[in-house]
């Protein structure tokens, strides 16, 4: 990673080879097996089924900006290969208000007075704390497009939602709850994320987008331009795409499996499947002792992924 994301600073992750092409199965570490199991379905539905039609040939994509003074966050948004749209993390442990205000002010410089601005809050606060964070949040950025899962659980969401006027975006409770159409009954957010490996691939990110009956924004789960082409497959098939995905973030890499990384280009990037490059993939490859990690990994969950199937059919 360039910048410290989500905790880390190495993506790990293994590719699938099928008939229909390549997949990624990258699971962060720290997710047990039952839970990776829907992230290797997304990665054998590439590889072995392929993806639905598109409906359009370009993904509009906003920029990611890490918890990042505000310096680099400006650097990050002109550098960002035309964004609009940014989406800003907050909520960063050791980081106070202070330090987010000033990423939002430097972005919305950077951005100019049209740009959207978005925050992502990974759940971190309590539904009181996020009533007065948005109302400092929103007059820093000039007003924010939405607030992605600023607090826990969909209870909270609907709290949060009728006691605050920026609008908010449902992820964790949607791709790590038991019950993701939830939050659709609990009237508890605007728009929904969703991410492909997490939910299950493609078609069943597809199937419950129709369920819930939101606005769709897609985003990635930090892979490599090879998964990142499932969520651009999910962008194009949506019947409709009213908000900027987060796509882009092979930005926050510092090399790609694939020698055309999917890059925005005047803040869209089109729709295609880039192919890995086999010397990338050896100077990626992991070392022996983690390789066989992932190995094992691999046959557990494949094993899990194979009863779960065969119990659905009986």
């Amino acid at each position: 990673m360039r910048t410290r994301f989500r905790g880390i600073t190495v993506r790990e992750g293994v590719l699938v080879h099928g008939a229909a092409g390549w997949g990624e199965w990258s699971p962060f570490t720290e997710y047990d097996d039952d839970e990776a199991v829907a992230w290797w379905r997304a990665a054998r539905e590439a590889a072995d089924d392929g993806w639905p039609a598109a409906v359009r040939d370009t993904i509009p994509v906003n920029v990611t900006i890490p918890a990042v003074d505000a310096a680099t966050a400006h650097r990050l948004v002109t550098a960002s290969g035309g964004c609009r749209t940014a989406k800003v993390k907050v909520a960063e442990p050791g980081q106070d208000v202070g330090a987010e205000i000033a990423r939002l002010e430097a972005v919305r410089d950077a951005l100019g007075p049209d740009g959207a601005i978005r925050v992502d809050a990974n759940a971190a606060w309590d539904v009181d704390t996020a009533v007065t964070r948005l109302r400092l949040l929103d007059r820093a950025a000039g007003g924010l497009e939405y607030a992605e899962q600023p607090v826990p659980g969909v209870a909270d969401l609907a709290a949060l939602r009728r006691a605050t006027h920026v609008p908010i975006a449902a992820d964790e409770s949607i791709r790590r709850a038991e019950d993701p159409l939830a939050v659709a009954r609990a009237e508890a957010a605007d728009v929904v994320v969703l991410k492909v490996q997490p939910l299950g691939g493609v078609r069943a990110c597809l199937r419950l987008a129709e369920q819930v009956g939101l606005p769709v924004v897609v985003s990635s789960a930090l892979e490599t331009s090879v998964g990142l082409a499932a969520g651009i497959a999910l962008a194009a098939a949506l019947p409709e795409l009213p908000y900027a995905c987060g796509l882009a973030t092979a930005q926050l890499l510092t090399s790609d499996l694939v020698t055309d990384p999917l890059l925005p280009l005047d803040g869209a990037i089109p729709v295609r499947r880039p192919e890995p490059d086999p010397a990338r993939l050896a100077a990626a490859a992991a070392s022996s002792d983690r390789a066989a990690w992932w190995a094992a990994r691999v046959e557990r969950v494949r094993a899990l992924d194979r009863g779960t199937t065969r119990r659905s059919l009986r």
